[in-house]
């Protein structure tokens, strides 16, 4: 697959500018403007996370609501149920809540719903199935009534006639979460939902890029905050940083911008996650192998996907015990099985992936094609959220993939820049069961004979918002670097953007009129890993391709797009380029 390369705009003027009063390099302050700031006290902050630059947590939407119907629900002694998901987003946000609460008086339990049997978000089949346990829970535990209360964690926004339906059972509902809402939006007693504002001093600090691990912390601040004006008997002495290092599983694993309150969140959550005691995350970082500090790549790809095996293949119960485990006894056995869990689950994405690929390719045309929408009976409904990102990956076209049995088939999509995939499911909502989701990922229910018709009306609607260069991958480029830029004391210098991730994404350069100092070499078992050494005539880099494969290596004068970091290998230090794409340098 060709890229698109899309240099980020020279801006050598303030870049010296923003380096002579920072006190740092012009291509760090060019990496700073890419990235939207421009501004030296929002640059000194993004610089420079702290904890006290978070906002007051009472700015979001109905949060004093939802607090002050907390309060009454703990002096009446109700009996309140958490109604989680079964992501690590919806799992870690659960936890966080289920700690905090119980500490400090509440009595309360916590549901999450189950995959295959109940589908995703606030169902009727999972409200009933909850609220069946815990008021059977409830009569035995000398409340003064059955379950009165319940608390929608990373779900509910859309959930109209289920919240309706709680209401003429007698049960008020909070949600916390931050999908889209629907319109008309459910008739809860409090929706904390960041996508509800318009009040800009909101937006300024980025409230509306939370994902519900951050909007239970803010919940949990709020709740503590309120509790020591009360006089709560604990608030005054309760710590909340402890649980930022599940703040920060959920944030990195929901892939939410990492700009703003995130940014705070996941700095602060990284270096507790790096030094926690907490018995689930050692017994989980155990059997990941992870290294001995963790970044947000370990913490996304070793840790996240084990944690979220458990629901996609079966319930998110055990995700949820390991986390609250007291400890390693009970810790290590409940992380190992999430770990087989983990090979299973990718196992069958690997076989429906290469199912749904060479599918795909045997058909594919990429001047018709807009949209890749395809379903099977009996696609395992837990991984076809992945097989969709892989697919998109090959394709580079949003894509739905939809499996499951009987008349409702359920699917997931991810989508690429330009296209609001949620937006796109709401002009197919006559075709559709239910959906919901944000622009870039979106999840739905289907019978199985409107999947054609699906697949003809996305693509209807993709030709008219989608350009043909839309459906050309993008290589963001952040500058043109020459070979001596990109050295030691540069690379810890760059090191002051971390954390990575989405909305503040990781350096990517180029480079121009590069040859090769000595001929390459193939790696790997395959042979499909490529070693170079490029020069410009002054500096030589060495230059790893991973999975280049078969495909044209550079020849002649040749411009390289890479990522940089330091190789470390035998007790030596050096700098090393990962190759992105390349081109032959053009005569200026």
């Amino acid at each position: 697959m060709k890229f698109r390369w899309s240099p980020a705009t020279p801006q050598p003027l303030l870049a010296s500018s923003l380096a002579s009063r920072l006190k740092i390099s012009p291509l760090l302050a060019q990496c700073l403007l890419n990235r939207g700031h421009s501004e030296i006290p929002a640059l000194e902050n993004f610089l420079s996370p702290r904890l006290k630059n978070l906002a007051d947590p009472f700015l979001l939407p109905n949060m004093d609501v939802a607090i002050a119907r907390l309060f009454r629900a703990h002096e009446q002694n109700e009996p309140l149920v958490i109604f989680g998901d079964y992501d690590v987003d919806g799992v870690t946000s659960t936890t966080i809540l289920l700690e905090v609460l119980r500490q400090l008086g509440w009595q309360v339990e916590a549901y999450l719903p189950n995959r295959m049997d109940e589908g995703y978000g606030l169902s009727r089949d999972g409200v009933e199935n909850c609220l069946k346990k815990f008021s059977a829970v409830a009569g035995n535990s000398g409340a003064t009534s059955p379950v009165k209360l319940l608390l929608a964690v990373d779900c509910g926004s859309t959930a109209v006639e289920t919240i309706a339906w709680l209401r003429e059972q007698n049960v008020e509902v909070i949600v916390l979460d931050h999908h889209q809402v629907s319109n008309p939006a459910p008739a809860a007693v409090a929706l904390v939902n960041p996508q509800l504002t318009q009040n800009s001093k909101l937006k300024t600090q980025n409230f509306t890029e939370l994902c519900s691990a951050g909007l239970a912390f803010k919940l949990a601040h709020a709740l503590v905050k309120r509790g020591r004006e009360t006089g709560l008997p604990g608030a005054a002495e309760f710590d909340l940083r402890p649980l930022l290092d599940l703040v920060a599983l959920g944030t990195i694993a929901d892939l939410v911008p990492l700009i703003g309150e995130n940014r705070i969140l996941v700095s602060a959550g990284l270096e507790r996650l790096n030094i926690t005691q907490r018995p689930g995350l050692v017994a989980l970082k155990q059997v990941a192998q992870t290294p001995e500090t963790l970044g947000t790549f370990e913490v996304g790809f070793q840790l996240a996907p084990r944690l979220n095996a458990a629901g996609r293949l079966e319930s998110a119960e055990a995700s949820l015990k390991l986390l609250l485990a007291n400890n390693l006894e009970e810790a290590i056995p409940l992380a190992q099985n999430l770990d087989l869990q983990n090979r299973e689950r990718q196992q069958i994405e690997k076989s429906i992936s290469a199912e749904v690929i060479g599918l795909v390719r045997s058909k594919f045309d990429a001047q018709k094609d807009f949209v890749i929408v395809e379903g099977q009976l009996l696609w395992h409904i837990g991984v076809v959220g992945i097989v969709a990102s892989r697919t998109l990956a090959e394709f580079y076209r949003p894509t739905i993939i939809i499996g499951g049995e009987g008349g409702e088939w359920r699917g997931s999509g991810r989508s690429i820049a330009g296209f609001d995939l949620a937006a796109a499911l709401r002009e197919c909502d006559d075709l559709l069961v239910k959906h919901g989701g944000h622009a870039m990922a979106a999840g739905l229910t289907v019978a199985p004979d409107k999947i054609d018709l699906l697949r003809e009306r996305l693509n209807e609607i993709a030709r008219l918002k989608l350009k043909p260069e839309d459906l050309q991958p993008p290589l963001r480029l952040d500058a043109e670097v020459s070979l001596d830029e990109i050295n030691f004391d540069s690379l810890a210098e760059l090191e002051k953007l971390k954390p990575m991730g989405q909305g503040n994404p990781g350096l990517q350069f180029y480079a121009r009129n590069l040859t090769h100092a000595r001929p390459l070499l193939r790696m790997g078992k395959d042979k499909q890993h490529v070693k170079l050494w490029v020069t410009d005539g002054k500096i030589t880099h060495e230059a790893v391709w991973w999975n280049a494969g078969a495909g044209s290596l550079p020849v002649g004068k040749f411009d390289l797009a890479f990522a940089s970091g330091v190789n470390e290998f035998n007790g030596k230090r050096a700098v090393q380029l990962k190759v992105l794409d390349w081109q032959p340098t053009v005569s200026s």
